[in-house]
């Protein structure tokens, strides 16, 4: 299940439902999902869902990974690599893994210490250094290494929060998901000279973004 064949499923069905940046697409594929989950769940590793990572979080599903990072580093259907990324909940690091490539540093934030211990462990085991890992409010951001080119938010405030806004670079991009009760929007807000721009991307599901550390 964890088979050449089945990751080559999982990209085709990517790409029909609207993912078009290549690059994203083969990091997809090259990310062995199934080291990012439990055991007992590999079978469902390459299946375009989300799937529990224990802690009451998930693994995000594939094609929202794909979506997030996509606009995250895509700008004029040309791939932009990034200085300097913030990623607002680590989780088991699969998102992480298939953004490294694409920044040179990512600044990771998890607010449960056993993921943050565990993501950091797998990422390391292959071969992904460059990231920092925090375990700390992803609300706050991470004022000390802003400003940043790109932050990406795995969890869901009910407002986007302003300190996030604040530590983006000029140009800089913010895609995260916006809204309470399961039912959320994802927006990607753009840093301007004079204001933010606000785009909605899609419906979404996912956890609630909580204040403090667990």
């Amino acid at each position: 299940m964890t088979s050449a064949r089945t990751r080559d499923r999982l990209v085709k069905r990517l790409a029909d439902h609207g993912i078009t940046c290549a690059q994203v697409l083969e990091r997809i594929r090259s990310v062995p999902r199934h080291l990012f989950i439990d055991e007992a769940l590999a079978s469902r590793a390459y299946e375009d869902s989300a799937l529990p990572i224990g802690q009451g979080q998930t693994i995000s599903q594939p094609y929202i990974v794909a979506l997030m990072t996509q606009a995250l580093v895509e700008r004029d259907g040309k791939v932009v690599p990034l200085e300097r990324v913030l990623e607002i909940g680590t989780g088991c690091g699969y998102q992480t893994a298939v953004l490294s490539p694409f920044a040179k540093t990512i600044f990771s934030i998890e607010r449960c210490g056993a993921l943050s211990r565990s993501a950091r462990s797998r990422l390391s085991s292959l071969g992904i250094n460059n990231v920092r890992f925090r375990h700390g409010d992803g609300m706050k951001g991470w004022p000390g290494q802003a400003p940043f080119d790109g932050i990406l938010v795995a969890a869901a405030p009910a407002e986007i929060p302003q300190s996030l806004l604040d530590q983006l670079a000029p140009q800089g991009r913010l895609v995260i998901p916006v809204g309470a009760g399961g039912h959320q929007q994802l927006m990607r807000i753009t840093r301007t000279e004079q204001h933010f721009e606000q785009e909605v991307l899609c419906d979404v599901s996912f956890v609630p973004l909580l204040a403090g550390v667990g």
